[in-house]
């Protein structure tokens, strides 16, 4: 299998990156690496990738037609395509909301004008985000459920991204799979998360922001069950010229809360709380059902909340310390 990946720089990109290597497939990886957060962060993900012999790498923007489609017709063997690239942050997407177009509507078209009129595509899995369920109150949020009320301005471009495969399974017979992710964590995360910016607060003795309401929740997933969930979602694409979406989770929703009292427990330091009322921007609960997924592959996330936190923080407390690991030793 020769795998096209984009974002593979970012978070969850460089973790699926290094289990395809380590499986034995080839990897493109294409990233901008832009400062949305600290560049250095996704260099030193990068570092362990760029010692493999199977893996290649590609910088570039994907907004940039010209240089996407060069870059895909140098690898015209590609079989699969992982999309992971995106502008990511709800509450950023209120500060620019330019570059979400930019990247995740924008980007996604190029990507698949480009990846459309490649032989030998098997399957396209994508990135969309349990964001799109927006404003919906009924728990467990369903595939089936209504995504037309966004509560954020990201939101909307990774529902249009959604549509958009729709439309291209539809005119150029394209198998594709959207996977809606729920708060991903783990070792070598994104500083502009919440459970990472705990942490910082948290080792430095700072102030640490926490939203009010005891109805705060989400569905924390561990990094190593997204991995395992997008590949094996690889293994199983669609009939020609459809497009599905799949709920990709954690299934148990837990109090915000009780994420930083494990914070606090592993980490060793004490949180100093200071309460806000809630963004319009965030909403209050996300809860995902896994009936289609775990029909359709047999997956089920493994990894309780208590474990996947200690070992975020054992990694933070490396990083932090200057203690800089490669991604997935």
């Amino acid at each position: 299998m020769k795998v096209l990946l984009t974002g593979v720089a970012g978070f969850i990109g460089c973790h699926v990156a290094e289990a395809l290597l380590r499986d034995g497939h080839h990897v493109v990886g294409i990233d901008n690496l832009n400062d949305y957060y600290d560049p250095l962060l996704k260099q030193d993900r990068l570092a362990r990738l760029r010692k493999q012999s199977a893996f290649i790498f590609e910088r570039l923007d994907l907004s940039d037609a010209a240089d996407v489609e060069a870059v895909v017709s140098r690898h015209q063997d590609t079989t699969h395509v992982i999309h992971l690239a995106a502008q990511a942050g709800v509450r950023h997407s209120l500060v620019d909301p330019y570059a979400y177009v930019k990247s995740n509507v924008l980007g996604h078209v190029v990507l698949l004008e480009a990846v459309r009129k490649l032989p030998a595509l098997e399957h396209i899995v994508y990135a969309s985000s349990s964001s799109v369920y927006g404003l919906n109150r009924d728990l467990p949020f369903r595939e089936s459920d209504r995504v037309d009320r966004p509560g954020s301005f990201y939101a909307v471009t990774k529902r249009t991204g959604e549509l958009t495969a729709e439309a291209y399974a539809h005119l150029y017979g394209l198998r594709q799979t959207g996977l809606r992710f729920f708060t991903v964590y783990g070792p070598w995360g994104r500083p502009d998360m919440a459970y990472y910016k705990f942490a910082q607060a948290i080792m430095a003795g700072e102030p640490l922001t926490l939203y009010a309401g005891s109805a705060l929740a989400r569905d924390f997933t561990y990094i190593d069950d997204i991995v395992s969930g997008v590949l094996c979602v690889l293994r199983y694409p669609p009939g020609v010229g459809e497009a599905r979406l799949l709920n990709l989770g954690g299934d148990s929703p837990t109090p915000v809360r009780r994420l930083v009292e494990l914070l606090e427990l592993h980490l060793g330091c004490e949180a100093r709380i200071v309460e806000r009322a809630r963004p319009r921007s965030d909403v209050e609960s996300t809860w995902s059902c896994l009936e289609k997924m775990e029909g359709l592959t047999g997956w089920r996330p493994r990894v309780s909340l208590e474990s996947g936190v200690c070992a975020f923080a054992e990694w933070f407390r490396e990083y932090a310390r200057g203690e800089k690991k490669l991604c997935g030793e």
